[in-house]
């Protein structure tokens, strides 16, 4: 188990050993002929011209030379995680062990918990992955909140498994090459928007000068600006689209043979339903950390200790969504494969699982696998501590209702801000005003509709640039949906991109929570309480789409370089 790896795996990290060569091969060529060139001129005599292509050659050749001996780090722990160990958590460590010896593999050293929707593994291989080393298994809290013992099982034997094929051994080989096919490319490229960026520079200010003397100036054209570096990317390009189409295939296919061993260690319901049940865990983290854990962000806020992960558990075991999430599971991502996916689509691994002989197991029944954990809320709250920034870390932690009572109170105020600046520009209110003289500024606006000077306020609200350059009846239609809708900016979106509140709602400072604010108040899943109020079925969406980013992601410590081979259950 823990010797040299097997004749299949030696057979793997040659090919990636040669697929690295051949990068390595391609660069020396390329700058062999770069050199050739260059002595070549200079045979012939030493010119201006000479010293002048001499420097041009360098110049191309120095994103190759970047790409070669910028090699790449090592892994390591690099992804922010809780280090949780026997004795604190025998339970959780005596079901990966026994999970490890079904197996067949060796049971990883050390396990870490995480904020991510994912399980990985990784290994501090040596002789370019011929030898074992340490190893580490990465569990994220939210599958710990979200799955059952049996589908956790099914997640941590597919992890595992990758341990038994010996694939987290050739990761590191593949991952370097792909970093220095990459490395060169992305210098070819920034040195050509480098180029572009300082031929445009060029142009505007021949043109600007052209415009002070009278004449026409040129049009400003770019198109050949960086074209050698361009030309010199071209081969990187073509490789790398093959370096990546050769161990991607691979990949799924280590993707598919985990899939295996772990349909035969945890059953072949838990393996189908643990991969349903995380492309939902997926959107739903999502849609709880956009709705609830950051809401309060702007404001300086988070929810209580423990709860910035931990509160998930609240919306899915709350009753009014388990609707939703229902019809999420009988949904799967659509396969849409690519030769660049590392990972088969989840919809086909689902179905090559449930076409596995029925080997009698179930999923149904079992307890949460969070039950796996001694003392859980003191883990979530440690886990915050290890993932989150110290700026994020830094925050003031409030309850749910307060969470949610400020955060909304200080977005009404951000929305209420352009208003506020058009009362102060048409003389109607005092712009710098304190919070407290909403219902002045109320009052200013009401006696403006009164006297007919509305159209005096609107026209002082921010405008897109067609609206600005708008005169007489077509500037009026410009502001008219504006002012029926309530819009308290004139067409710019609020925070998020959420619409801006009506006019005397943003105005008017919040009082207490009342019984119908109590659904939003009460926090995710809590008595009293639904979690965001708008439903799971307003944010769904297939894993696999990504949306733009929110503001967890500048909570959570970024990773410094990514385990050596981490494998997360979709793509």
């Amino acid at each position: 188990m823990g010797g040299l790896c097997p004749v299949g795996a030696c057979l793997r990290a040659l090919r990636a050993i040669l697929l690295l060569a051949g990068f390595y091969l391609l660069a020396l060529v390329i700058l062999g002929a770069l050199v050739g060139i260059d002595i070549a001129v200079w045979t012939r005599g030493v010119h201006l011209a000479s010293i002048k292509l001499t420097v041009v050659l360098a110049l191309l050749g120095f994103p190759i030379l970047r790409g070669v001996f910028t090699f790449g780090t090592g892994g390591g722990d690099t992804v922010p995680g809780l280090p949780v160990t026997e004795a604190g958590q025998p339970e959780l460590w005596r079901t990966v062990r026994g999970l490890a010896e079904q197996s067949g593999t060796r049971a990883p050293d050390e396990i870490l918990l995480t904020g991510e929707v994912n399980a990985a593994v990784a290994e501090d291989a040596r002789l370019l992955g011929l030898v074992p080393g340490r190893r580490r298994l990465f569990l994220g809290v939210p599958l710990l909140a979200g799955l059952t013992e049996p589908q956790l099982h099914s997640v941590i034997a597919h992890e595992l498994g990758h341990y038994g094929n010996s694939d987290t051994r050739l990761a590191g080989i593949t991952r370097r090459g792909r970093d220095c096919v990459g490395r060169t490319v992305e210098a070819f490229k920034e040195r050509e928007e480098q180029r572009i960026g300082k031929e445009r520079s060029r142009q505007e200010q021949a043109a600007a000068k052209a415009l002070r003397k009278g004449r026409r100036p040129r049009r400003i054209s770019t198109k050949n600006a960086g074209l050698g570096y361009r030309l010199m990317a071209r081969p990187f390009q073509v490789y790398a689209r093959f370096y990546l189409r050769a161990t991607s295939s691979v990949g799924r296919q280590q993707e598919l043979a985990a899939d295996l061993i772990a349909a035969k260690v945890a059953g072949r319901d838990a393996t189908a339903s643990a991969l349903r049940r995380t492309a939902v865990l997926d959107a739903v983290q999502d849609f709880y950390l956009n709705s609830y854990a950051t809401m309060g962000v702007s404001a300086g806020l988070l929810p209580p200790r423990g709860e910035v992960f931990g509160g998930l558990r609240h919306l899915l075991a709350d009753p009014r969504r388990r609707m939703n999430l229902a019809e999420l599971h009988t949904t799967l991502p659509p396969a849409e494969a690519t030769p660049y996916d590392s990972h088969p689509p989840v919809a086909e691994r689902v179905r090559l699982i449930e076409a596995l002989p029925d080997d009698g197991r179930t999923a149904d029944g079992a307890r949460p696998a969070l039950a796996l954990l001694r003392d859980t809320e003191r883990v979530l709250a440690e886990v915050e501590s290890a993932v989150l920034t110290p700026e994020a870390l830094a925050l003031e932690r409030v309850t749910w209702q307060e969470l949610v009572h400020r955060a909304m109170y200080a977005q009404a105020q951000e929305a209420a801000q352009p208003l506020r600046s058009a009362l102060a520009a048409a003389g109607m209110a005092v712009d710098t005003a304190p919070a407290d003289s909403a219902p002045a500024e109320l009052a200013a606006l009401l006696d403006a509709a009164d006297a007919g000077q509305l159209w005096l306020v609107a026209d002082r609200l921010p405008k897109s640039p067609e609206a600005a350059r708008a005169t007489g009846r077509a500037a009026r239609e410009f502001l008219r949906p504006a002012l029926e809708a309530g819009d308290a900016a004139a067409g710019p979106a609020g925070p998020g991109g959420a619409p801006r509140r009506p006019l005397a709602a943003v105005l008017v400072r919040p009082g207490p929570p009342d019984a119908a604010r109590e659904q939003r108040l009460a926090g995710p899943g809590r008595p009293g309480g639904s979690p965001g109020g708008s439903g799971t079925g307003g944010h769904r969406r297939h894993p696999g789409h990504h949306p733009p980013a929110h503001p967890s992601r500048a909570l959570t410590r970024p990773p410094r370089n990514r385990p050596d081979h981490r494998r997360p259950l979709y793509p």
